[in-house]
């Protein structure tokens, strides 16, 4: 029986990969950050638009740093083993960030549709209290369905092969290592795994839709909000929800960099650079210091 994995993570010389991830995660992390600190800082964005941002940047933060610390060792070890345990201890984290951020996303596009649909009760709708409720949801929901997925995975007998083809455990590489029949894991998949993701997908739609066909001119102010949920969706749909006779080996791997390295590195440049308002907090703070 099986009592540890090996990560075979990306093909080809694994070492000159190292620099590359190491500064994708430093800048990833101080830049998800950085947008925490100005949030803390700066009453000025003390509304429920940069409530949101700081607790999804914070959300980030955990969710890279459940998959690339491991990674990174993975990369300078030729021992590239996890353990048992750990294997579900490392599906559970990412499955647990990953299934919140598709209901925060939601949550951040249904905070726009009030701010711009309904301005006038954009302050009654939006309380402080109703803000925490959503993000308070959105981790149950993470949880329950991390939870799900991860037990039912790993209740299955794995006594053939150990080498998953991904650099992290992840759900659709690990079944196929399982010698039982996983038709029941892949219904769940598709009806827990579709609930959240196309769910929380559909919702972010929704708004959007509501959005411009009401005001059509004031949409621009979601561009950074829609590159964001079109990174995270688009690569999180296509690796959970294609078919498994389109599957190529080593592709797990470069999917999964779009929404678990590459989406966390570009949401605060998404964000802060094009937001005026968190530019002009961020060099007030951070210059100021500087020069002081």
């Amino acid at each position: 029986m099986v009592t540890g994995f090996v990560l075979l993570g990306f093909s080809g010389n694994q070492l000159s990969l190292f620099p590359f991830f190491l500064c994708t995660y430093i800048i990833t992390v101080g830049g998800n950050l950085s947008i925490i600190i100005t949030y803390k800082l700066s009453p000025s964005l003390h509304t429920p638009m940069y409530f949101f941002l700081a607790n999804f940047s914070l959300l980030e933060i955990l969710y890279v740093s459940s998959t690339v610390p491991k990674m990174l060792s993975s990369l300078l070890s030729d021992c590239k083993v996890i353990s048992f345990i750990g294997c579900a201890v490392q599906m559970y984290c990412v499955l647990l960030f990953g299934g919140t951020e598709c209901y925060m996303l939601a949550a951040m596009a249904y905070d726009r549709y009030n701010a711009i649909c309904h301005p006038l009760l954009y302050t009654l709708i939006m309380k402080e209290k109703v803000c925490i409720q959503h993000i308070v949801g959105s981790y149950v929901i993470g949880a329950a369905n991390s939870l799900i997925h991860t037990v039912f995975t790993f209740s299955l007998p794995f006594c053939g092969s150990n080498e998953i083809d991904h650099f992290f455990c992840d759900v659709p590489p690990v079944l196929e290592l399982s010698c039982q029949d996983i038709w029941v894991n892949k219904l769940v998949i598709f009806v827990v795994g579709g609930c959240v993701v196309i769910g929380s997908f559909i919702v972010t739609m929704i708004s959007y839709v509501e959005i411009i066909s009401g005001k059509k001119k004031t949409f621009a102010t979601c561009s950074s909000h829609s590159i964001a949920v079109t990174i995270f969706y688009g690569s999180a749909i296509f690796m959970y929800f294609r078919p498994k006779s389109s599957y190529r080996i080593g592709q797990n791997s470069v999917v999964s960099l779009m929404y678990t390295v590459i989406a966390p590195l570009l949401n605060p440049f998404i964000y802060s650079l094009r937001n005026k308002e968190v530019k002009s907090n961020i060099k007030n703070i951070f210059f100021k210091k500087i020069k002081f």
